[in-house]
């Protein structure tokens, strides 16, 4: 059925030079850079706050070293800087051997994030959805949002896609992967959680033993179809969250589905605190120290890595990501695996097979390319986080959210400088743009020389 939606004139609600539709790690980062090198800026997000998956969702690990040195900076370090302050991250022992490098405070980082953006002078307008792209002779003009109000405007020379799912990029016609080739499945959803009242003296005392017994029981309820899945893997799994300090986010409640689809997303999230609470019944019974456990938190949302994958000028694959490729656009590094968590919602993750056939080797790191954040069709729409255009398997890399963060920068430096172009993005000089980038702190090295046509223009 469909229905006649009869035209009428929508008031303006804001304009800017640049407009950002997203308040996540890569919405941030884009809205911060081009807002400190000269551009006027608003920032549209549907949640109560930015920060997207990280704040709202939990999701509070960060990776940003090649495990020899680390080589994400910019703006991710200014955010670690201005944590520190106050103890809301903290680095891990292994430093820098491994790729993760830091946890912390989804509250405080809330907090860092929207410091950032003030200081910036960035309008930021939360509690709004950005909604049907206006799109007039190829170019984008801006968004409408839904308001307690009515329908506005929020215009912009340059429209930035920062939503995760793509949806500006989508709804304006640009076209889109989605999930893998065999089935077109995306990778599985997480909700995250917090405990405390875990006694730590009792729980230290428990052997490797007993909880290996513990969690071949969970297993065993598992298969029989007595007990929900679970994530298993080495650096999740439950033998090493034991010993994990109160307050920590616990990764390992999956859940699948497709998370474009209102309704289901809907069911999923329900299904997946039901599942945290047969985890703490379960734990009550049978874990030492967990018989006064209750659960302190849980994700305001799920956390979803895949969705949309918006076609851009250059694509980046899993063989770009494991044989460290470099590319003459570059914006930035990226150092994670190929880590795909099971898009039938096992709980199984290829992080559990680290090794050579998915890790990059010590030391190596490959080119995030501004390529693969813009398009040929609408110049002046640009798209960077999870949604930005990849292969399955290059994605599992690259939507980390160091990495997004990456994007956003690069995106959004490159934002300002286009606003002399007619916000033509693809039209940035590169050598320009990544003279600036560095010259704000950005890690830029082994950059190969530049061609007519480098971004795939």
């Amino acid at each position: 059925m469909e229905i006649e939606v009869p035209s009428e004139k929508v008031p303006v609600l804001a304009e800017a030079d640049v407009v950002v539709c997203g308040g996540g790690c890569a919405g941030v980062t884009a809205a911060v850079s081009a807002a400190r090198h000269g551009a006027s800026v608003v920032l549209v997000e549907r949640w109560p706050s930015v920060g997207g998956m990280a704040t709202n969702a939990l999701v509070n690990g960060w990776h940003r070293s090649d495990r020899e040195k680390v080589v994400i900076n910019g703006l991710v370090e200014e955010s670690v800087q201005r944590a520190l302050k106050h103890g809301w991250i903290w680095r891990v022992a292994e430093f820098p051997r491994v790729h993760e490098t830091h946890w912390f405070d989804s509250e405080g980082m809330r907090i860092v994030w929207q410091r950032m953006l003030d200081e910036a002078g960035v309008r930021t307008l939360c509690y709004l959805a950005a909604g049907r792209p206006l799109v007039e002779d190829g170019r984008a003009r801006g968004v409408l949002v839904e308001t307690k109000r009515g329908t506005r405007a929020v215009l912009g020379r340059i429209v930035i896609d920062a939503t995760g799912d793509g949806d500006v990029a989508a709804k304006a016609g640009l076209p889109f992967e989605f999930g893998r080739s065999e089935d077109g499945r995306v990778q599985g959803m997480t909700m995250m959680f917090c405990l405390r009242g875990i006694d730590r003296e009792e729980a230290a005392a428990m052997t490797p033993e007993q909880a290996r017994a513990i969690v071949d029981l969970m297993r065993e309820l598992r298969d029989a179809g007595e007990f929900p899945p679970f994530n298993e893997g080495n650096a999740f799994g439950l033998l090493a969250l034991w010993g994990m300090p109160e307050h920590s986010a616990w990764n390992m409640c999956p859940v699948a589905g497709d998370p474009l689809d209102e309704e289901e997303l809907s069911r999923l999230t329900a299904l997946s605190r039901e599942r945290i609470a047969q985890y703490l019944d379960f734990w009550r019974a049978n874990v030492p120290g967990m018989s006064r456990t209750v659960l302190e938190q849980s994700g305001f949302a799920l956390g979803v890595r895949e969705s949309r994958r918006i076609r851009g000028l250059k694509t980046l694959e899993r063989d770009m990501v494991l044989g460290a490729v470099k590319q003459p656009d570059a914006i930035g590094h990226g150092v994670w695996m190929i880590d795909i968590h099971d898009p039938l919602g096992t709980g199984y993750t290829t992080y559990t097979d680290r090794g050579e056939k998915n890790m990059l080797a010590v030391g190596t790191s490959y080119h995030i390319p501004l390529g693969m954040c813009l398009n040929r069709r609408i110049p002046n729409l640009g798209v960077v986080g999870r949604c930005a255009s990849s292969t399955h398997e290059g994605l599992s890399s690259v939507r980390v959210q160091t990495h997004c963060m990456v994007m956003g920068q690069g995106v959004g430096t490159a934002a300002a400088m286009a606003l002399e172009l007619d916000g033509d993005l693809t039209a940035v000089d590169l050598a320009g743009l990544q003279q600036a980038l560095r010259a704000d702190g950005v890690y830029l090295e082994d950059v190969p020389p530049h061609t007519e046509g480098a971004t795939g223009a």
